[in-house]
């Protein structure tokens, strides 16, 4: 038997940047009563919030001590505080300000030089490339634009590849994973899921075995593939139907 059900995010909980939805909130909340649950994801803490945590239907205090949100690729780690009744970081590592200028540049240039760069295509107050502390972002139509925008822009991720490919020749000094529908994540080495699954098996005091893993982008060259590079038995799935389907027969033999 598992002890921990960790998950990516975008495609595999929800629709890419969207909340999840009711049909796998209230599975999650199950899970939290024979799980620790982790998301990690490349998304900001607020976005795990507003997508996962908000959309619980009425977690208990004791459930929601079960559930580790894995933050920047799990380069953020925050767990729930039952007396404080709120959020509270574990641990942050986060760029420099000479990182964070780089990549930015690096992952500008490239995109530019490629024809990919679209910035006449942003919602107001939107911005292509954000820093979310511990790794750049790049999101080709930023964060607000619409889901069937973003599924035609890149489905086949031969535009990210070649973005990937000239960063690479930029600024080899960093790794650059694509994930989402849109985004290519930027970090130093060594700092993607490999590092956010090694700090939970520290922070859980579990063992690899003990672990399963829900991903929709387990390729070489994607963001869940590092943890299948870990031997943590992962399940790829297409979308957050086929999780939910996978989660209810997990449920339904306890």
């Amino acid at each position: 038997m598992k002890k921990v059900l960790a998950f990516d995010v975008d495609q595999t909980l929800n629709v890419a940047k969207t909340p999840i939805t009711n049909d796998i909130a209230e599975l999650l909340v199950k899970c939290l009563d024979h799980f620790e649950v982790c998301p990690i994801s490349g998304q900001k803490f607020d976005q795990f919030l507003i997508q996962i945590v908000d959309q619980l239907p009425n977690p208990t205090t004791e459930q929601l001590t079960h559930l580790h949100l894995f933050v920047a690729q799990g380069t953020q780690y925050y767990r729930y505080n039952p007396e404080k009744k709120d959020w509270e970081q574990v641990y942050n590592y986060p760029l420099s300000d000479e990182q964070v200028a780089k990549i930015t540049a690096t992952i500008k240039q490239a995109a530019k030089e490629l024809g990919y760069w679209e910035e006449d295509k942003l919602a107001e107050g939107d911005e292509i490339i954000e820093n979310r502390l511990s790794q750049v972002t790049f999101s080709a139509l930023g964060q607000k634009a619409g889901t069937e925008a973003k599924y035609a822009w890149d489905p086949d991720h031969e535009k990210r590849k070649k973005i990937v490919a000239r960063c690479k020749e930029l600024a080899p000094e960093f790794e650059y994973e694509i994930g989402g529908t849109t985004s290519i994540n930027a970090v130093t080495p060594g700092m993607n899921k490999v590092f956010g699954m090694t700090h939970l098996l520290e922070e859980l005091s579990v063992s690899k075995e003990d672990i399963l893993y829900f991903g929709d982008m387990t390729q070489p060259g994607g963001n869940d593939y590092p943890v299948v590079q870990m031997g943590i038995d992962t399940i790829a799935v297409r979308n957050h139907e086929d999780t939910a389907y996978a989660l209810r027969g997990i449920l339904g033999i306890l």
